[in-house]
């Protein structure tokens, strides 16, 4: 009888023991899980390729990835303050500097994720044969009273509205001439866009390339007369500080990530034609396209 005891004693502390180490194997693996968290603005290339490098990250490279849409501020501010890994759209060297004068010492620059961006006021093409070539233009009478005085713009905080509100409007004398920005959003400029054009009406927008806009719709950029305030640049990808250190696997990733402007143009269209969600729409071109991002990856 004793001796059974001593077996039975020893099979419960062997299964004890046992427990506790697979248990402890399983929480080890679960704090090594690798999670990206990223933020972007709400504006058509950047809901593109950040549902792009999800899908990478997720399906290619094992990570739980959560990304945020967030305005152009408080998007910044998050990966200042260390709450999210990455600000997906930082436009230089003109429509974001503020941002980067205000919370650079936070920011670590990744580099390029697209090379030769273009913004302005566009006009569809109808309205420039019609001799409204020019900002200056929006002045003629005719223009005044088409276009109700109003410039129809995205969201308030983005670059490209404070450049239009603070330098465009007041060098052009728009603001002298009654003109208001109308803000509103990426997807509801688009929608009068779309509304205005299928009926040949006229109407000015915030526009930038790249964008489906110019994909969908014949447009033209109106010449700057005077002072230049626009032109072309980059968009980078913004790191919080010390992500280097603490997931250099991430931060090589989102340094390596570039897109074309044919791959991007292809990406934009299957996600706004789709369906589907903005993620299985990118999944789903992401299995037709693996060439473009094989690269990307360390």
């Amino acid at each position: 009888m004793n001796n059974l005891r001593k077996i039975l004693m020893i099979v419960l502390i062997v299964s004890t023991t046992a427990t506790g180490i697979f248990a402890g194997g399983q929480q080890d693996s679960k704090e090594d899980v690798k999670t990206a968290n990223l933020v972007y603005a709400n504006w058509e290339e950047g809901v593109a390729y950040t549902n792009l490098a999800k899908v990478v990250l997720e399906d290619m490279m094992g990570y739980e990835v959560t990304i945020t849409a967030a305005d152009v501020a408080p998007g910044y501010a998050s990966v200042a303050a260390g709450d999210q890994d990455a600000f997906m759209e930082t436009w230089l060297p003109v429509l974001h500097k503020d941002y980067i004068e205000k919370f650079g010492d936070d920011l670590v620059d990744l580099g390029n994720v697209y090379e030769g961006t273009l913004s302005g006021l566009a006009i569809p093409t109808y309205m420039y044969e019609a001799g409204i070539k020019t900002i200056s233009d929006l002045k003629k009478p005719e223009a005044l009273k088409r276009l109700d005085k109003t410039i129809i713009g995205i969201d308030a905080g983005a670059g490209i509205m404070k450049t239009t509100e603070s330098d465009v409007i007041p060098a052009y004398g728009l603001d002298d001439a009654g003109y208001k920005l109308l803000a509103s959003s990426g997807p509801a400029m688009m929608a009068a866009l779309k509304d205005a054009y299928s009926n040949e009406e006229w109407i000015v927008v915030t526009a930038w390339k790249p964008h489906s806009m110019f994909g969908y719709y014949d447009l033209t950029f109106l010449e700057q007369d005077g002072e230049k305030v626009w032109g072309e640049g980059n968009i980078h990808i913004t790191g919080r500080k010390g992500l280097s250190e603490d997931n250099p696997e991430l931060t090589q990733f989102l340094s390596n990530m570039n897109i074309s402007n044919t791959d991007l143009g292809s990406l934009m269209v299957a996600i706004r034609e789709s369906d589907e969600g903005e993620e299985d729409a990118a999944r789903a071109w992401l299995a037709e396209n693996k060439d473009v991002v094989t690269i990307w990856i360390p």
